[in-house]
């Protein structure tokens, strides 16, 4: 390969607008391909590449594309990466596929279809080990999966990277699989103990290929001492948009000092599951009634996103934005950081597409769908130390 025997390489499909990259990235993974069908994930993907320091490897080596993963072809389509493995990618080269395959056909909030949900795209993702061969598989998805009514299909998933026999999904009849994998668990990690102010429980599974796990053994991340709280998290930057009021003086500051007052005074805690909503529901709230209660006794509003600080004053928004009685509404990037995505990352919004949604709806559907960007970062170091110590020497890094 090119610049560094040292670099693990990963490319990601249903990349969204980076959550899980971000994570695996700070896991030390250099990605020569991320793959996202919505126009306003892939529009976030390329502004952050474009821009954030620490990215440089990707600038030059990953191609990010905007189309079903159902239509991508790894092994003939990739340009960028060409320039780093001094040609185009061969079955065995990857070191990590990942994946946070649609969460829709096994979400407690759907219908909960499984197989017989358009929107499964694990068969494609075990198309894709099977045309790449990576080292290692990371698939994330709702703890939904990990329901009893699934657990045919899962043991179908698991045989289908590990070898054995197990029930075809699609026409009931058993099959005897060849698997190069050992899957390593499907475990369910809860944001909240990654230090991420919020309950997130996602399922997570890991597989290794035989030749290259041998006798290591893979160890699952473990719970960091001490949650996060929403305060933590954005305490700062909520009174800072009060606080830009309450500077003002007269009518508006002293409003803007009894919001103040109302949000500093209410509970603090871990936050309800953010929800994205889909392409054809939802829109820029928090959730269903149930999570928008949750929020209430933290002081948010959950009923909508408020326009960014710079927008308020334009708009004259504070009173929807900040100072109604049920508490502040969150900015999306608020909502991104209770997510556990850095603040600097931008979202993209209707400005950088050709079917434009109002700016905040996009934006905010790319963070509540994201997979957390710590809770990705631990598993990903857990992947990298069995990939590194399972390369002979003079080929592994640190």
């Amino acid at each position: 390969m090119g610049a560094s025997d040292h670099t693990l390489t990963s490319i990601e499909i249903c990349a969204g607008a980076g959550g899980q990259a971000i994570g695996l990235h700070q896991a030390g993974f250099s990605h020569l391909a991320l793959v996202e069908i919505d126009q306003y994930a892939a529009a976030t993907l390329r502004r952050n590449i474009d821009r954030r320091d620490g990215w440089e490897f990707e600038r030059e080596y990953c191609d990010i594309f905007h189309k079903d993963v159902n239509e991508f072809n790894p092994l003939t389509e990739l340009e960028k990466p060409v320039g780093y493995l001094g040609g185009s990618l061969k079955q065995g080269d990857l070191d990590l596929l990942a994946g946070g395959v649609p969460c829709p056909p096994f979400s407690h909030a759907g219908k909960q279809l499984g197989k017989d949900d358009e929107r499964d795209l694990f068969p494609r993702m075990l198309e894709l080990v099977d045309e790449l061969e990576p080292r290692a598989v990371m698939i994330e998805n709702v703890r939904g999966i990990k329901d009893d009514k699934f657990e045919d299909y899962r043991d179908w998933v698991v045989a289908r990277l590990e070898g054995g026999v197990a029930k075809d999904p699609q026409t009931g009849e058993e099959a005897k699989y060849e698997g190069k994998y050992t899957v390593c668990g499907w475990k369910v990690l809860e944001a909240s103990d990654f230090g991420v102010p919020q309950l997130r429980p996602r399922a997570i599974l890991v597989a290794i290929r035989k030749d290259v796990l041998g006798d290591t053994e893979f160890e699952w991340p473990v719970a960091k001492p001490g949650a996060v709280t929403v305060r933590a998290a954005i305490g700062e930057s909520m009174r800072a948009r009060f606080m830009h009021f309450v500077d003002k003086g007269g009518v508006l500051g002293v409003q803007a000092q009894e919001a103040l007052d109302r949000w500093e005074d209410k509970r603090d805690g871990i936050a309800p599951t953010l929800v994205g909503g889909s392409k054809k529901h939802g829109g820029a709230d928090l959730g269903p009634s149930r999570a928008k209660a949750a929020w209430k006794l933290l002081g948010v509003n959950a009923m909508g996103v408020a326009n960014s600080p710079c927008e308020v004053e334009q708009k004259e928004s504070w009173d929807r934005d900040l100072f109604r009685i049920e508490g502040p509404m969150l900015t999306v990037t608020q909502a991104a950081v209770i997510q556990g995505f850095p603040e600097e990352w931008d979202f993209a919004g209707d400005k950088e597409t050709e079917k434009p949604l109002p700016g905040k709806t996009a934006q905010y559907r790319q963070v509540g769908n994201a997979f957390p960007p710590p809770v990705a970062r631990s598993v990903g170091e857990s992947i990298a130390r069995v990939l590194r110590a399972a390369r002979p020497a003079g080929e592994g890094g640190s």
